[in-house]
């Protein structure tokens, strides 16, 4: 019964040598800030995760201190290894990083290395090494994020479809100017365009639009001929969006053909997961999307006016699809950026039994190279 109780103390040893020898192997930071506030405090966070760096969530260390007047502040207990910081203003004194609708931090911030990202940011530009029982100088510049008027940004991009109708090989394509806009409450790249109405910077309401491309034109098959181009159109309508920890996102939004093509409207509902590797920020999705029945005909229907012999008349009705898909962007440097998004979008037996299908999925995407101001 006596040696139990001497394996307590022994074990305690252990883990106080161990503790003792983690805290000697930390690493320290001398943090000069410029243009930091007068008064209040300043929050420093130390990352070393470069999925938690790119959603500013989670730090491995976060220290508040009253803004001093030496510009100087000690960062102790630091893991050794690849590590970035960020530093922000509280000017609320509520121990959160403020953001916009669209998750961009209002508060002026800075990271270190002088990296001022115009997107998500890169782990691998702002990071530098640590070593063991080292003390680094860093140097950051507080400074707003969206400015006084947004981020802007110009280039080129395309949008496209592939065809699952029987007898055609052709995918619908457009090349459109790829602007991109991101402030308080307005989000638009390429095609889509959000306009944050309520909310906070985790779960939203909003009215969004999105440029859709049209189905077919007649000629793309001689299945088609007849039916009449499937002309694009601007949809509009409202949605709820959730960011939650760990860079998962949940996106529903209901859509409307605004400019009455077909009349109907579309339901999705996303889920996406966000990821980073060097200055590359991905993320698989995973959707469901209900279509009305005006829509579902519109693309996949054959009206009792175009029936022919082996085209029977054909009503979809309204359906769901299921879709998966992978978005991305590749920060080239700072300022030029290239954003691509691809999906399948996988059709139920309604749309693939029509007389005019001959796939049960179609491929669609959008790709653009920006450059932001």
């Amino acid at each position: 019964m006596s040696t139990p109780r001497r394996g307590i103390p022994a074990i305690f040893l252990i883990l106080c040598t161990l503790l003792a020898s983690n805290l000697l192997s930390a690493a320290a930071l001398d943090v000069r800030v410029v243009n930091a506030p007068a008064e209040g405090t300043l929050v420093f966070q130390v990352y070393d995760n470069p999925d938690a760096f790119g959603d500013f969530r989670s730090p491995s260390r976060e220290i508040p201190l009253p803004v001093n007047g030496s510009g100087v502040y000690r960062i102790d207990d630091v893991r050794p290894g690849a590590v970035a910081l960020l530093v922000y203003a509280d000017g609320n004194h509520n121990r959160a990083l403020d953001r916009t609708f669209i998750g961009i931090p209002k508060e002026p911030i800075g990271l270190s290395n002088g990296y001022r990202p115009k997107g998500p940011p890169s782990f691998q530009r702002a990071s530098f090494s640590l070593a063991e029982n080292e003390t680094k100088t860093v140097d950051i510049e507080l400074y707003e994020v969206l400015g006084e008027f947004g981020q802007w940004g110009v280039g080129l991009g395309v949008i496209g479809r592939s065809s699952p109708y029987i007898g055609s090989d052709s995918t619908v394509t457009q090349v459109i100017p790829a602007i991109t806009y991101f402030g308080e409450r307005l989000q638009w790249v390429g095609p889509s365009l959000r306009y944050g109405l309520w909310g906070s910077d985790t779960f939203r309401f909003a009215v969004n639009a999105t440029y859709r491309v049209g189905a077919y034109e007649e000629s793309d098959s001689p299945v088609l001929l007849g039916l009449g181009d499937r002309d694009s159109t601007l949809m509009a309508g409202v949605g709820l969006v959730y960011d939650g920890p760990n860079r998962i996102d949940v996106d529903f939004r209901y859509q409307h053909d605004v400019l009455d093509r077909f009349g109907g409207g579309t339901a999705e509902l996303r889920v996406s997961r966000g990821f980073q590797n060097g200055n590359i920020n991905w993320a698989p999705s995973l959707g469901v999307n209900w279509l009305s029945s005006d829509l579902a005909n519109y693309d996949f229907g054959v009206p009792t006016w175009g029936a022919l012999p082996g085209r029977p008349a054909y009503d979809v009705g309204s359906t769901v699809t299921v879709e998966a898909g992978i978005g991305g962007m590749l920060e080239i440097t700072e300022h030029w950026r290239l954003v691509l998004d691809i999906n399948a979008e996988y059709l139920g037996d309604d749309i693939s039994d029509s007389p005019i299908v001959g796939d049960d999925y179609v491929l669609k995407g959008f790709a653009a190279i920006t450059y932001t101001f």
